[in-house]
């Protein structure tokens, strides 16, 4: 069963399960278990850090067959808390792995430089920058890091895991309200990765470093360590894609090999 959900990440220390920490994956689980009375594990698209958002985030469970599945999300909102929703549920091939199986992750990265700070509707997803930033220049500095690289300089590492990954989106723009968003794509995202990049951007914005500063350091072989991880609560995954039913299992394949680069 395919379940897309919704998460203000203020109060939530990530995604992932943590012992005697309030998670994503801890109270959605819990809560499921309690209302289907069955044993619920949950496997996710995007495993988002503490503080950080989701708007369009997708979960995969296996369940009954016996389950209402199209009642669950009503059943659900009775008893979560009102800072995580499911919006919808639904019966999927058995192919589908909200992790392996998708093509790309969407998030969106807000950040106001106005002299007031942020709107006071928008301060828990949106960062208040305290000086004047250049779009432009910043989305200069973006384009040099778009394609497949070995993003390490911007990841922090785990173990047995690769840094190698197609960055297919990195735009800014700023909207009537002078808000910067910055969009984000790309096949998957390591750890710290994003919020990376935007720290790399806004020193590019504020004039603390040249256009050419994050692209060159796609050519260290470690974490960089001038590059500041851009607060949390300004994230929020905003979609995922998948492809057509019949390539669910060939696409899950081809994630999980290791990637090098060509």
């Amino acid at each position: 069963m395919r379940l897309d959900l919704a998460y203000d990440g203020t109060e939530f220390s990530g995604w992932a399960r943590q012992p005697s920490r309030r998670t994503v994956c801890g109270v959605l689980e819990d809560t499921m278990s309690m209302v289907l009375r069955e044993d619920v594990s949950l496997t996710v698209a995007g495993r988002t850090d503490a503080g950080v958002h989701a708007t369009g985030q997708v979960a995969h469970v296996d369940l009954p067959s016996s389950v209402d599945v199209p009642a669950l999300p009503k059943r659900l909102a009775r008893a979560l808390p009102t800072d995580v929703r499911v919006f919808s549920a639904r019966v999927v091939p058995a192919a589908f792995d909200a992790r392996f199986s998708a093509l790309r992750r969407h998030y969106e990265y807000r950040v106001t430089d106005a002299a007031f700070g942020a709107h006071p509707l928008r301060r828990l997803d949106t960062l208040a920058w305290p000086r004047a930033l250049d779009v432009a220049a910043m989305n200069a500095a973006a384009e040099l890091l778009l394609g497949e690289h070995d993003f390490c300089a911007f990841c922090k590492r785990r173990e047995g895991a690769t840094t190698i990954r197609e960055l297919q989106r990195l735009s800014l723009s700023r909207g009537d309200d002078g808000v910067i968003t910055a969009f984000v794509s790309a096949d998957a995202f390591c750890h710290s990765m994003v919020r990376s990049l935007i720290g790399a951007l806004l020193a590019v914005g504020e004039g603390r470093k040249g256009v050419e500063w994050p692209g060159s350091l796609l050519s260290l072989h470690g974490r960089a360590s001038g590059v500041t991880v851009a607060p949390a609560h300004g994230l929020s995954l905003v979609r995922v894609d998948f492809p057509g039913d019949g390539e669910l299992g060939a696409r899950a394949e081809a994630t999980r090999r290791v990637r090098t680069l060509s």
